[in-house]
């Protein structure tokens, strides 16, 4: 019988930080779901009645600003924020992994 080394129970699972980065992705993906909804289908009639149109692609958007400097159409700040925040997630999740798997052949 062999006993596990204690570098292989220190060592962080991949396939948990598989599972996390990719619940992240699905965060995105929501989220950037969520923002194109609110640009393209919520506000569809936005630029016809808008004098001054402000287009963002990333995350989508499509907001008016009216003379007295008010936005109609802008996504919520908090989901613009668990936009970013979950793709930067997952880029440092997805690349220990990477890294990981990369240490482990060697």
């Amino acid at each position: 019988m062999t006993t596990p080394h204690a570098d292989a129970r220190a060592a962080p699972s991949s396939n948990a930080l598989l599972g996390v980065s990719l619940a992240s992705l699905g965060v995105f993906l929501v989220s950037w779901a969520l923002c194109w909804v609110n640009a393209y289908v919520i506000h569809d009639d936005l630029p016809n009645a808008c004098g001054d149109l402000r287009r963002q692609s990333f995350p989508p958007e499509v907001a008016c600003v009216s003379a007295s400097g008010t936005l109609t159409g802008a996504n919520a700040g908090w989901l613009v924020a668990l936009f970013f925040a979950s793709l930067v997630v997952f880029v440092l999740l997805m690349s220990m992994v990477l890294a990981l798997a990369a240490v482990r052949r060697k």
